[in-house]
């Protein structure tokens, strides 16, 4: 192998460390998804006293749908966590922290491309689902059609969930 070839192989393979960039980024947006959303669980806080002051059922609604907010900002600051552990897992390195990690185990070590994006997946859908939620509760239900796309809704969830949880492993013979 001549000397050229194996300084080009040493600068691609250290190319790798471009994924630093994106590793950075998805931590900062993780970070500020995680503030974003503290600062609107506070909010609810404030919402939640004023309604045990007045009752106002009005007020209920909102609650709910601020609810439904920050726990949607909460799920795509984990994905973009999830995400940054796994970029960085795949191209850097193993992150030996997490290595001796019970915990971690389960939950972020990424050995190849499909476990992060199996990862992402399942977070993702839930995000959907809390988004649907926000759009029940907006939802003016004038008309049994408008009453029947929101139970379809519904149901398409119910079965998407069923299709994408896990299968019992079936005993061997």
């Amino acid at each position: 192998m001549s000397r050229l070839s194996k300084i080009f192989q040493t600068v691609l393979w250290n190319s790798r460390f471009l994924a630093m960039i994106a590793v950075v980024a998805s931590l900062v947006g993780a970070i500020a998804m995680f503030l974003i959303a503290g600062k609107d669980a506070a909010n609810v806080v404030k919402l939640v006293v004023a309604y045990l002051a007045t009752d106002d059922h009005g007020l209920r609604a909102r609650i709910l749908a601020r609810v439904a907010e920050f726990i949607d900002g909460l799920l795509f600051g984990a994905v973009l966590l999830i995400f940054t552990l796994g970029i960085y897992e795949l191209f850097i390195g193993r992150i030996e922290a997490a290595e001796s990690n019970e915990l971690a185990q389960k939950l972020l070590l990424v050995r190849d491309v499909e476990g992060l994006k199996d990862r992402l997946a399942k977070v993702i859908f839930l995000i959907l689902i809390v988004r649907y939620f926000e759009f029940a509760l907006d939802a003016e239900v004038r008309t049994a059609a408008d009453l029947l796309s929101l139970a379809a809704g519904i149901a398409l969830i119910a079965l998407s969930l069923y299709l994408t949880a896990p299968k019992p492993e079936k005993p061997p013979k």
